[in-house]
């Protein structure tokens, strides 16, 4: 469940980054910190936006980060960073970027019942906002755990 995912320690809000570089890593520092993922697993997510472009910028406003689970993931979590000022990833469809999701999967199919419920909250385009221009981590989890069935 998403909720299970999304706790207060895996929550920032209003970050201030300068770059699209220090944007991602806000959101791996979360799962390294918590012991979920490895260093390696923020690199290998570094090589593919090298390797494969913006295609993790999912939708406007939003980038859905993430590797593969043999680079470096210890168990399935999930972060999430809003942007104090928004950063621009160089996707000309979704730029610029306000809402950091960091994914760290152990498997192709553990995570999926969470990433449903995630894109769901994505879909109501209220609720995003309300992710978007939370003040604190609580405005957050409540929208998190309504979506958590």
């Amino acid at each position: 469940m998403l909720k299970d995912l999304l706790t207060e320690d895996f929550i920032n809000v209003n970050v201030q980054c300068g770059d699209w570089k220090k944007a991602i890593k806000e959101g791996t520092k979360i799962l390294i910190e918590e012991n979920c993922i490895e260093k390696k697993y923020e690199d290998a997510i570094f090589n593919n936006f090298k390797k494969m472009g913006t295609y993790m910028v999912i939708a406007p406003g939003i980038v859905l980060s993430h590797a593969r689970p043999e680079n470096g993931v210890k168990k399935i979590s999930m972060s999430i960073v809003t942007l104090k000022n928004p950063i621009n990833f160089g996707s000309q469809l979704n730029d610029p970027v306000k809402l950091i999701v960091t994914l760290a999967a152990k498997d192709s199919e553990g995570h999926l019942k969470a990433l449903s419920q995630l894109m769901e909250i994505f879909m109501n385009s209220k609720d995003l906002e309300n992710i978007f221009n939370a003040k604190d981590k609580n405005e957050i989890i409540k929208i998190v755990q309504k979506y958590s069935k």
